[in-house]
């Protein structure tokens, strides 16, 4: 009987299927935010200005921005001070609106984590925790269901009854924690806080945002001065200096990038440097 003729075994890569791409989680296309204030001038200066003694002056935060994150990324977002690093997470956020350009959340809900962002200050702590579950699209049963873990969490023991305007910005910092790492979001804007409260609260804050990250579809955003932290979360990094993009890609080559052209910042005064102080980069003048 004659044996039938088999084809070659295929090989790995031919039986692999490609990885289909991930769905974006964020697309900025050209975006642009500025600020307007009032100056004053010189009567003489103001003469041909027909007697105004103020102009409005005009101030790029952000100048045509442009970039895609994926669903699931997790994402540093790096640059000097003044760069237009929180002026980006508020508009993702959606609390400013792009003087041009676009962006585009693909229908996933967003929440951002900042001090001073979020909170009515004439409310109690607990209030503002039913305030902010409403604002991110849960029903006052859902929010009910976790208070008590927001509670526990954010440790403010008894204060949580008190106005907000009570509150140092530490316990802001961790209510504010508190509540946006229960109510879960798809997508989460940490603007700093990770950097604001007591050591242990600091470790527990970052021991819930690896859990966070875990999560296989959640995308995280941070602006973070703290180089170690962006290198041990972020996959991906920002660059941004003076409102423009410098560059937008994997996490490690970016800071190192950053570095060699800005180093890192001293963590104290000359010869008073705090031993074991995690390097902090980006904040020089």
């Amino acid at each position: 009987m004659a044996s039938v003729p088999q084809s070659p075994p295929s090989s790995p890569d031919a039986l692999a299927a490609p990885a289909p791409a991930a769905a974006p989680a964020i697309s900025v296309r050209d975006m642009s935010v500025c600020y307007r204030g009032l100056v004053k001038s010189s009567i003489r200066s103001s003469w041909s200005r027909f007697f105004n003694l103020t102009h409005v002056e005009t101030f790029k935060a952000l100048d045509s921005v442009s970039f895609e994150i994926p669903e699931g990324a997790i994402v540093g977002i790096v640059g000097r001070n003044g760069a237009g690093k929180s002026t980006l997470l508020r508009a993702i956020a959606g609390i400013f609106s792009p003087d041009s350009g676009t962006i585009d959340l693909h229908g996933h809900s967003v929440s951002l984590l900042s001090i001073g962002v979020g909170f009515n200050k004439k409310l109690s702590g607990r209030e503002n925790i039913y305030l902010s579950g409403l604002l991110l699209g849960y029903t006052e049963a859902q929010v009910r269901a976790r208070e008590d873990e927001i509670v526990e969490f954010s440790e403010l023991g008894h204060f949580i009854d008190r106005p907000v305007r009570m509150y140092s910005s530490g316990m802001y910092s961790k209510l504010a924690f508190a509540i946006t790492s229960t109510l879960e979001t798809d997508i989460t804007l940490i603007d700093e806080v990770l950097a604001v409260g007591d050591a242990q609260f600091r470790a527990k804050s970052y021991a819930r945002m690896r859990q966070l990250i875990d999560a296989e579809k959640r995308t995280v955003l941070i602006v973070s001065h703290n180089a170690s932290t962006i290198r041990s979360l972020c996959t991906q990094a920002i660059w941004l200096d003076k409102g423009h993009l410098v560059a937008d890609g994997p996490a490690g080559p970016i800071l190192d990038q950053l570095e060699a052209r800005i180093g890192p910042r001293k963590a104290a005064r000359p010869g008073r440097a705090k031993k074991g102080a995690s390097p902090e980069l980006f904040d020089q003048p």
